[in-house]
């Protein structure tokens, strides 16, 4: 168990936390929230133990462990695989003790130990867990240092989840995924058999992952069970509670100075006033936790357009005349579009928004729009090009110079700055703040089409929702690239799939999506297995043995057919049972799509909490039993393959 008594933490003089405690029991699953700027980091760095606190006191286990993702991330010649099993740091120096150990009973007491930590099946679950992050079989055997650093942080979360301490914390663990990778992510922590603390701007990860969440709010910790919309539903309930409570105390007071103001002078009863006094003077006020600030702004409407405002004709577009990335393409959008754009990285989600946003030109075919048309480009680099040294006010000035500072700073407040925020230099904006000012910079011309890749990067959980209900009320057409399953899902209304140069419409919805990535998974890892079982027969095999068996007698064709019906007899239980294995996968994936899609429903929080608590755990056991009718089906898969092959042989 994970204790915080009466923790207190100074940092630059500002009070995080201010006597805060906090009881976490093993195996559970915590989404640490607060607004940003509150500590949530802070909090798990003293966890993890980098930083001191300067009062109270943090305890676990006996032999409890405490891992998080590496803050730098690795660059150097070895490949991702080994970097992951280099991070199970026990397994790493069993194994080297191994290979070198002389003496027998030290020998046979290391293979014990390694037994008991699963050695021998660990590079096949490394190898999964980087595949799960987007690392083909290619790219596990590349250099690290050849990837960026969104993908060698990726390779730091696959080590810190294959190393699976005893308290797991992650930081914002999706903002360097795409959504594929996202996907598996969260499938994945659903069933970690560990404590995990989970920091995330995430909501649908928030109300999917954990079992509890705990809030940071004024130096104080607060638990509260179930998931985030649970959480929020909860709170608003126990302010609302401390008010009613506040106001009855408020009337008790009057009623108790009233009788003092009418009495305090009468002889007779001047006993029972002063008593009175004393009375008031015992009454602890109640007090009332205070309202988080929220966070609203409002996207400018644009001029109406006739349809489309971009058409593709057989067009493709890329970064080399010789190579296009994507090919042949015929498109259009109009003014009421709302478009996400599915498609693991590197597929050209943003190079089609490039396209659209007139950075790049197409190689061939054409492409058509509205000379009229305003487009806003929301950059993954767009804060970047933000200036330090200025003001939110003067940044846009430098881009506007002939506006009146009254219109800019009209604009500035449609997107939160109100005039003392305007005037601060951007190097004091929080993250989230200087997210929402590049939005109102690409906005200033009100776009008729509004192009956002990766926006909620930086935004806190109450500014995501005040862009979601932005985008709601915007009546310019918006393409999307994200990572957060939750902002497709309340955002989008066609669903656009980027895959192999090619660019088509989905149809269905993020659930659908999973459910196919998983089927596509469960293939490739079959595949993968079939050939390294053929590569492992074909090295053990003598090397002067034939290539070929010479030619047989043909076989009477009445022979022939009796032992192709003995093959199918014999085959037709395996075939059976990997068949009834498929179709159970895609039944328990269904059920899980159709439960998670309940537990994103905000109505569902509005119900009976036993009903939520009934949702979470049917999640959780469906998750369970997806992984072990998946190991099953691989087997089954295996099995029929071996017959196959014995049969051929024969």
């Amino acid at each position: 168990m994970l204790i915080l008594r009466d923790i207190t933490l100074r940092v630059g003089g500002r009070v995080l936390l201010d006597g805060a405690s906090a009881q976490i029991p093993d195996g559970h699953r915590i989404g640490l929230v607060g607004r940003n700027g509150t500590g949530k980091t802070t909090l798990l760095r003293l966890i993890l133990g980098d930083i001191a606190a300067d009062g109270g006191e943090v305890t676990y286990g006996a032999r409890e462990s405490v891992g998080a993702v590496a803050q730098e991330a690795p660059a150097d010649d070895r490949p991702p695989l080994a970097h992951v099993l280099a991070a199970d740091r026990r397994l790493a120096a069993l194994t080297a003790e191994a290979e070198t150990a002389t003496d027998p009973d030290r020998i046979g007491e290391l293979h014990a130990r390694l037994a008991d930590l699963g050695a021998h099946r660990a590079e096949a679950r490394a190898a999964r867990i980087l595949s799960g992050l987007g690392f083909n079989e290619a790219a596990q055997a590349r250099p690290v240092r050849e990837f960026s650093g969104g993908w060698r942080m990726r390779v730091a979360l696959a080590g810190a989840l294959f190393a699976e301490p005893d308290i797991l914390l992650l930081d914002e663990p999706t903002n360097h995924l795409d959504l594929e990778s996202a996907l598996w992510l969260e499938s994945y922590l659903q069933s970690y058999p560990r404590t995990l603390i989970l920091v995330s701007h995430d909501r649908g990860l928030l109300n999917r992952i954990p079992t509890e969440i705990l809030h940071l709010f004024d130096g104080k910790l607060t638990l509260y069970t179930g998931g985030y919309d649970d959480f929020e539903a909860l709170r608003r309930e126990r302010q609302a509670h401390q008010k009613a409570l506040q106001a009855k105390q408020e009337a008790q007071r009057r009623h108790i100075m009233s009788f003092v103001d009418r009495f305090r002078y009468k002889a007779s009863k001047a006993r029972q006033a002063q008593s009175r006094l004393k009375m008031l003077e015992r009454m602890e006020p109640i007090a009332i936790a205070a309202e988080d600030p929220t966070v609203s702004f409002d996207l400018p409407t644009p001029e109406i357009l006739p349809p489309p405002i971009v058409a593709l004709e057989e067009a493709s577009v890329g970064y080399d005349p010789t190579k296009p990335v994507l090919r042949r393409l015929s498109l259009r959008i109009d003014m009421d579009d709302r478009i996400a754009l599915l498609g693991a990285n590197g597929n050209g989600k943003t190079t089609l928004l490039k396209l659209f946003a007139g950075k790049l030109k197409p190689l061939d075919g054409k492409m058509r729009k509205p000379s009229k048309l305003e487009v806003g480009y929301f950059a993954q680099n767009s804060m970047e090009e933000l200036h330090p040294r200025l003001s939110a006010l003067e940044q846009i000035q430098a881009l506007e110079p002939m506006a009146a500072e009254t219109k800019l700073r009209a604009h500035l407040g449609r997107f939160g700055f109100p005039q003392a925020m305007a005037d601060t230099k951007i190097a004091k904006l929080s993250g989230g703040e200087k997210a929402r000012l590049a939005l109102a910079l690409i906005c200033r011309k009100h776009p008729h089409l509004l192009l956002l890749d990766e926006p909620t990067n930086h935004l806190d959980i109450d500014s995501r929702q005040a862009l979601i209900q932005a985008l709601a009320a915007y009546e310019g057409a918006v393409v999307i690239v994200t990572h957060d399953p939750y902002l497709v899902d309340a955002t989008a209304d066609r669903l656009w799939l980027v895959r192999g140069g090619d660019v088509k419409p989905f149809d269905g919805d993020v659930a659908d999506y999973r459910t196919m990535l998983e089927r596509e998974r469960r293939a490739a890892r079959a595949e993968e297995k079939a050939e390294a079982k053929a590569a492992a027969a074909e090295a053990v095999a003598p090397a002067d043995e034939p290539v070929a068996p010479p030619p047989a007698a043909p076989a009477a064709p009445k022979a022939d057919r009796r032992a192709r019906a003995q093959a199918r007899e014999k085959l037709a239980p395996l075939r059976k049972a990997t068949k009834e294995l498929e179709t159970k996968l895609d039944r328990l994936n269904a059920e899980k799509a159709r439960v998670d899609g309940q537990l994103a429903d905000p109505a569902t929080y509005d119900g009976p909490a036993a009903r939520l608590s009934d949702l979470t755990k049917l999640s959780s056991d469906l998750a369970r039993a997806i992984e072990k009718t998946e190991e099953a089906w691989l087997a089954a898969h295996e099995a029929l393959e071996a017959a196959q092959a014995d049969e051929a042989d024969a």
